[in-house]
């Protein structure tokens, strides 16, 4: 009997090519870059990865849209969680797949947006509540005026709020976005990002979506380990809530030790699959919030962004991993929890996909049809 438990995976929009990315990166950047570069840094290591037939798409050919959602749906995978990248009214990028998903009502594939509210910033930059996104394509300041900050990260006023909002609506309209409740579901990556702003601006959305016919928003953040005042529901994204998270400030200088001692040496931190999911499926039994989603891990290696001061699961196939799937799912079911958030479908660049790729071909997407069927 299959399982009434829907799998939403992470859908990252970065391998398309924008004119920032040009600027900041070179000409044709996408993730692709940092994929393609990739060495094996210790025994063992299986980098580069590879995607079947080696196919390193573009995600501005609709073809390639239509064939991840029809592989997605073989899978059983529910529906796409895409990353968000709104900076402010006037900068908003790699939005070509959402806006392509949404102008074709006829690709059967359910979705919703994870906005990754923070700034971009060059590797070497200290602005605080930024990604750097490239640090293996960094290669320092790109002159004397740089300052560090890519793309500035802008709430804005009512005003501003509006206009994101009126642009999230068209999504939020479609029959395919995913709703809880009659409302839209919306997720935040990083709310610790002025949490104040958060609240008040969710507070205003929230009434223009009741005003636009629905029931409010579903808003769901991120769990940081930390009290979530920012939304009443939140997602523990995995492996890193379970797998190295930590709060203790021991644990802090620990793994900080750890990406200093990696980087001097090459090698990155490694991280035993079965233990990450032990601990995953012991978080999920103890867990008694009702408002918490679970996450999943279909693995994690970021060397390609981060080389020796990245993190690397190891020890990991696709038949433990539907094994461990299965009893996360059992837990939902036994629990009465609905979704699942899975890291990732296609994050080639830290090594989290289900996408196929030359060693496993179509494994680790069977291996989520199996879990979900029993």
């Amino acid at each position: 009997m299959g399982s009434g438990v829907k799998i939403i995976a992470a859908y990252l929009p970065q391998f398309h090519t924008i004119p920032e990315n040009d600027l900041w990166w070179g000409e044709g950047y996408t993730d692709w870059n940092g994929v393609k570069k990739a060495r094996p840094l210790f025994k063992g290591h299986l980098q580069p990865t590879v995607p079947l037939d080696h196919k390193y798409y573009s995600l501005d050919d609709p073809e390639v849209i239509r064939h991840q959602i029809q592989l997605a749906k073989e899978a059983g995978i529910y529906g796409f969680s895409i990353y968000h990248y709104w900076f402010d009214n006037d900068l908003h990028l790699l939005e070509k797949p959402s806006e392509m998903i949404l102008s074709h009502p006829d690709w059967p594939i359910n979705y919703m947006f994870n906005w990754d509210n923070a700034s971009w910033k060059r590797t070497w930059s200290a602005i605080k509540n930024a990604n750097d996104i490239a640090p293996e394509a960094d290669t320092g300041k790109a002159g004397p005026d740089d300052t560090g900050l890519l793309a500035e990260l802008k709430y804005g006023d009512k005003n501003d709020w509006k206009i994101h909002f009126d642009h999230l609506l068209r999504f939020f309209k479609d029959p395919r976005y995913i709703k809880i409740d009659d409302k839209p579901v919306f997720c935040i990556f990083n709310p610790d990002n002025d949490p104040g702003t958060l609240k008040e601006m969710f507070k205003y959305w929230d009434g223009l979506a009741r005003e636009s016919g629905f029931s409010g928003l579903h808003l769901i953040a991120k769990n940081n380990h930390g009290e979530n005042t920012v939304t009443p529901f939140s997602y523990r994204y995995e492996p890193p809530y379970s797998g190295w998270e930590n709060r203790t400030v021991f644990d802090k200088v620990i793994d900080k030790a750890r990406i200093w001692i990696g980087k001097k040496t090459g090698k990155p931190s490694k991280y035993d699959f079965g233990k990450v999911w032990d601990k995953i499926l012991e978080n999920a039994e103890k867990c008694t919030d009702p408002n918490t989603i679970y996450g999943a891990a279909v693995g994690y290696d970021d060397t390609p962004r981060r080389a020796g001061g990245g993190k690397v699961i190891v020890n990991r196939s696709p038949d433990s991993f539907c094994g461990y799937l299965t009893g996360l799912i059992d837990i939902c079911e036994k629990q009465g929890r609905e979704y699942i958030f899975l890291t990732a479908w296609n994050e080639w660049g830290e090594g989290a996909y289900l996408e196929p790729d030359e060693d496993n071909k179509y494994d680790y997407l069977n291996a989520v049809k199996r879990a979900l069927n029993k």
